[in-house]
């Protein structure tokens, strides 16, 4: 995952590489208020694209729900996207950045054998 901002910190753009499912994609995020934003999703993938028609703005409230009440997890799951897609944390994690809540810094995941 790569996290790209803006100067102005009011967008944050991050390029999704999942792995094996072969859809990579980008998420923009945009502080559209100083508790909320607006979310943007790309990718090749079907799931991907029915979450992006569910899900459009989200509050810094919502941004601390419980995974079963959590607006972003919530769409993923009315999108039938995989349970291990790393979309979902990756919108929340650009949320946090361009709310001011957290640095950008890259997520991993590697596999050892």
């Amino acid at each position: 995952m790569e996290i790209q901002t803006n100067e102005q910190q009011d967008i944050v753009q991050v390029i999704v590489e999942p792995g094996i499912c072969g859809f990579p994609g980008s998420i923009r995020v945009h502080k559209v208020g100083r508790y909320s934003v607006k979310i943007e999703l790309k990718s090749g993938c079907q799931q991907i694209k029915g979450m992006a028609s569910i899900l459009d703005e989200m509050t810094m409230a919502e941004l601390f729900l419980p995974v079963t009440r959590n607006p972003v997890y919530k769409a993923a799951e009315m999108a039938n996207c995989h349970t291990s897609c790393i979309y979902p944390t990756a919108i929340l994690k650009a949320a946090e950045v361009v709310l001011e809540m957290a640095l950008p810094q890259e997520a991993v995941i590697r596999f050892r054998k």
